[in-house]
């Protein structure tokens, strides 16, 4: 009986010993998928995708007149799955920031790459429409400044508002309401638009220094901010990309790790009713 028992008791150990190891590498295997994940997610927060860096060379080029490079980085955009509908949104905006006619020239250039597209049998993802109607008047209007408060992180007001407030209604309800309301492209790819836009507008830096405020408030990261520059010295040119660096490296000295809640307008104030600081004086003031 007792070496009968003796022989169990063995067989058991070594059961229980063959299950142990068995578990140990599934357990590894468990941390470790959970740990490339993390990293993963991670790694994404520090880059922009192809689509989005895509955004950044066709919200430039176009805001700059420069049809012939335009081009290319339209088909640079199509290629890494920009639709037609979100490349149509971004040079509508062109007009908000660089006129009418930037903004018409650049979308007959994508009129003409996406016939030359079709003659190659490309065919492209046509994308989204607005998912709702755009409000009109007094509706238009509270939906602008509730878009614009939360892009700025708080509301925005001042003298130079109180000084001329058709240039506040036409900010709320023109850019902040109609455009902002379209929500077939998402607040991160209007701000890297408007960034790419901004940068290769001297005089702008005021405003460039604004929208890489806002484009924190609305999600882009440091680190992607970072790369967007980079995306513009490879890709635009060495100017634009000078002036995002400058206006980032003004950002985080400012407000460093942490976005501003509020603007207060004070002359002169960013076109865009957004607070910034341009090299030579201050042009809002936060509210705490």
């Amino acid at each position: 009986m007792s070496s009968t028992t003796n022989a169990r008791h063995c067989k058991a150990a070594a059961l229980a010993l063959a299950l142990c190891l068995a578990a140990a590498p599934c357990h590894a295997g468990t941390q470790s998928r959970e740990s490339t994940n993390m990293n993963a997610a991670r790694t994404a927060s520090e880059t922009l995708s192809l689509r989005q860096q895509s955004i950044i060379p066709i919200a430039a080029l176009a805001a700059a007149g420069d049809i012939v490079r335009l081009n290319t980085a339209l088909e640079q955009g199509l290629d890494a799955g920009l639709a037609i509908n979100d490349a149509k949104e971004i040079l509508v905006q062109v007009y908000a920031y660089a006129g009418f006619p930037r903004s018409l020239n650049a979308l007959g250039e994508l009129m003409k790459v996406m016939d030359a597209r079709k003659q190659r049998g490309v065919q492209d993802k046509q994308g989204q429409l607005p998912s709702r109607p755009i409000p009109k008047g007094d509706a238009l209007l509270a939906a602008g400044t509730a878009n614009q408060t939360k892009l700025a992180n708080g509301p925005v007001k001042g003298a130079l508002f109180d000084f001329a407030p058709a240039i506040d209604e036409y900010l709320k309800t023109h850019l902040f309401g109609d455009m902002f309301e379209r929500d077939n492209l998402d607040w991160p790819s209007r701000e890297l638009a408007t960034v790419g836009m901004l940068s290769v507008l001297p005089g702008a830096e005021s405003q460039l220094q604004s929208h890489m405020r806002i484009s924190m408030n609305v999600g882009i990261t440091a680190p992607q901010l970072d790369q967007l520059t980079q995306v513009l010295a490879d890709r635009v040119d060495a100017g634009a990309a000078h002036r995002a660096r400058e206006a980032l490296a003004r950002q985080r000295a400012r407000a460093p790790g942490a976005t501003q809640a509020g603007v207060t307008a004070a002359a002169p104030q960013p076109a865009d009713g957004s607070c910034g600081r341009s090299s030579s004086e201050e042009s809002c003031r936060h509210e705490k």
